[in-house]
């Protein structure tokens, strides 16, 4: 068995604490080299101390006299973007786990491809964004792209074993949890409050990708970023909505025959298959008690009253720089209603107006294009809102 030694860009977020609680409980097959974090100094100093890691990097450069101190003086501190980069790039990691929100985490994620690293992917806008440039570029360098979201390592594990490649598949499923208000009355969604937005009834995530989660907003990102890791046209990309979050997606194969992931809802588990893949290895992690769950139950999607999902596939449809302009705005408008200044359905219409007034680009490859309209759907999304 082989340790695999890892760099965690986005390490004191709910996805980084995960993959520091699978280097706890699988230590002979993972080693933490490197680690990276937006502001929280204290937590990564803490994360540091504990996993005797040497190379960190800090993205916010005001934090990095007080992490000095608290951390051991042969600690290299790097910082901002050129950091990120810096630390990606590592002489001595075999895989790079990005789950840092936004772009941010575009240009490390390149980098680290053109060094030979394996990437364990939790960053929605990186294939997003960029998808055909980051499969194409990964393809092209023999590097595994390993996908941590628990709905695509399910569809990857499903996978597993299909030797007939794309052709062979009919459908991908993406559940969905439907989120706090899948029960919710269309007319109900105007008075939603910050407060409610994120109580998300299964995951205990971070504030953006929880209101993406009750938007359906994150489950759309999750229909584009499908498209890109598995190689399979939009229009195969489905979602159906299973509340009890314990089947993680499906694959559909073209016989009519559907295979399915299973497990407790737990993000440990798939960034322990991203880093110990292809082999499995025994754990601590809750077991399923199916006696106990008796039934499994589905639902249809509301694809009226969340247009979130319609919004998703119309950009995968359109390709091009379309599906970035689709996050930006979304990030945009988010933020708007976190702060008061937008309604919970204002959100969707932000977005869907922001995509009606500009034209996406083929971007062929140019990183610039794909920035530029990201800028774009930013300042449309800010003039509809009135910031």
């Amino acid at each position: 068995m082989n340790k695999k030694r890892v760099v965690i860009l986005g390490s004191t977020g709910s996805i980084g604490t995960s993959a520091l609680k699978v280097a706890r409980d699988i230590p002979e097959r993972m080693e933490v080299v490197g680690l990276a974090a937006h502001s929280s100094v204290e937590v990564l100093a803490a994360q540091v101390n504990e996993f005797g890691v040497k190379d960190v990097c800090l993205f916010n450069p005001a934090g990095v006299a007080r992490l000095k101190e608290l951390v051991p003086a042969d600690t290299r501190i790097l910082c901002g973007l050129e950091g990120l980069c810096e630390l990606a790039t590592l002489q001595q990691a075999d895989m790079v786990l990005v789950s840092i929100i936004g772009t941010a985490g575009l240009k490390p994620t390149l980098q680290a491809i053109e060094a030979g690293k394996d990437l364990a992917i939790a960053s929605k806008e990186i294939l997003v964004m960029a998808g055909e440039v980051v499969m194409s570029r990964a393809a092209a360098k023999g590097i595994n792209v390993l996908p941590v979201d628990s709905e695509h390592n399910a569809i990857f594990q499903c996978l597993q074993g299909n030797h007939g490649g794309s052709e062979q598949v009919s459908r991908l499923i993406l559940t969905a949890s439907g989120g706090p208000f899948r029960t919710t009355p269309a007319e109900q969604l105007a008075s939603v409050t910050l407060e409610q937005a994120l109580k998300h009834p299964t995951w205990n995530m971070g504030r953006k990708i929880t209101i993406d989660s009750a938007t359906l907003f994150n489950k759309g990102l999750e229909m584009i970023e499908a498209r890109w890791l598995f190689g399979i046209p939009m229009e195969q990309v489905d979602v159906i909505v299973h509340p009890q979050s314990i089947v993680h997606s499906l694959v559909e194969f073209r016989d009519g025959s559907i295979l399915a992931q299973l497990s407790s809802s737990d993000m440990c588990f798939p960034i322990q298959y991203a880093v110990t893949w292809p082999e499995r290895t025994p754990n601590s992690l809750k077991r399923l008690n199916l006696a106990e769950i008796a039934s499994l139950r589905f639902e249809a999607p509301r694809w009226d009253d969340f247009p979130a999902l319609s919004l998703a596939r119309q950009c995968g449809l359109i390709g091009g720089t379309a599906p970035a302009m689709y996050n930006a705005a979304n990030e945009v408008a988010v933020q708007a209603f976190v702060e008061g200044r937008l309604s919970f359905p204002g959100i969707w219409h932000t977005v869907e107006a922001a995509l009606s007034s500009l034209t996406p680009r083929d971007y062929r490859g140019s990183l610039d294009i794909i920035l530029e309209d990201d800028a774009l759907a930013r300042e449309a999304a800010a003039r509809i809102i009135g910031c």
